[in-house]
């Protein structure tokens, strides 16, 4: 089949991955931290990751990554998982909860419009009516919610949420490794650097992690980091970084909606009319990229 027939397709199962598989880590998140010391739960996540998409690619006969894309993928890998997510894992460990931790990480979009400025960016008016339509369902779903995250939790969300924009941006002009392997080299460099941190902080495993947090780990390994974080790195190289952090949008409501089905949570008008709103910010980010998908092909 012509790779114009099958890009669509890899385009489609990408923002699959991230809007659903993404959505549900928030919750993975929450239950591992409960057995596992945060630092060391993510370093042991992105290095176990990392090591089987980089051995299973070497395998396939895909090159390494010369010293030039290590210290690019280094960069991004630190920015994106060691930043990023680190935070986000702390931030749930100190008590934040797994919805509200994916309601502040729905700034990524808004930071990643202001750090593309600085990179000579230029955002359509379907952008940047998508991204404040975004912040309004955003609003609308918090005025339904109850919970509460610690002054310290919420730094440390809207940290991450920075850093990760900033090296979504940053990462398409440098000179990463080509394809998955980009993902296996950041997940290396990112989960060492957290291990790192582990390790100084002195976090300290005082007791074998239970059957939940197991099998947390295990999820967020195959599915939250192999699969939707080589998804995200795809679209970073093939559509504008608004439309690859528009997941930003759709993560709350997955998260809400596990929350109502795993742990009892209600849900009011409030959060129903939010998730409409959540979904047209969507559309109205991706419609740019997709009406320029086939001309790019062609």
């Amino acid at each position: 089949m012509p790779a114009s027939r099958r890009f669509p397709w890899l385009l489609i199962g990408a923002f699959i991955a991230l809007y659903l598989v993404w959505g549900s880590t928030y919750l993975a998140i929450r239950i591992g931290v409960e057995s596992w010391p945060p630092l060391l739960m993510a370093g042991v996540r992105f290095v176990i990751a990392g090591s089987l998409l980089y051995g299973f690619l070497r395998w396939r006969g895909v090159p390494a990554p010369t010293w030039a894309q290590w210290r690019a993928a280094g960069a991004i890998g630190f920015l994106l998982l060691s930043c990023g997510n680190g935070g986000v894992t702390l931030a749930e460990h100190a008590g934040v909860a797994s919805g509200v931790a994916a309601l502040a990480v729905a700034t990524v979009p808004l930071f990643t419009l202001l750090f593309g400025l600085l990179f000579g960016h230029r955002n359509s008016r379907l952008e940047w009516a998508g991204i404040f339509l975004g912040l309004a369902g955003i609003g609308l779903l918090n005025l339904g919610s109850n919970l509460q995250a610690s002054p310290m939790g919420a730094v440390l969300i809207l940290f991450a949420a920075a850093a990760w924009a900033f090296g979504s941006v940053w990462s398409k002009n440098l000179p990463l490794p080509q394809g998955a392997m980009a993902s296996a080299a950041e997940m290396l460099v990112g989960g060492a650097a957290l291990l790192i941190g582990s390790a100084l902080s002195g976090e300290r495993l005082t007791q074998m992690p239970t059957a939940a947090g197991w099998g947390a780990l295990a999820y967020l390994i195959f599915f939250g980091s192999i699969v939707a974080f080589s998804s995200y790195m795809y679209l970073l190289k093939h559509v504008r970084p608004a439309a690859a952090t528009s997941y930003a949008y759709v993560n709350p409501v997955v998260a809400v909606l596990l929350g109502i089905v795993f742990a009892g949570e209600q849900i009011g008008a409030e959060e129903c009319l939010a998730m409409g709103v959540i979904v047209g910010a969507v559309v109205l980010i991706g419609l740019p990229q997709w009406r320029r998908a086939p001309r790019q092909l062609a």
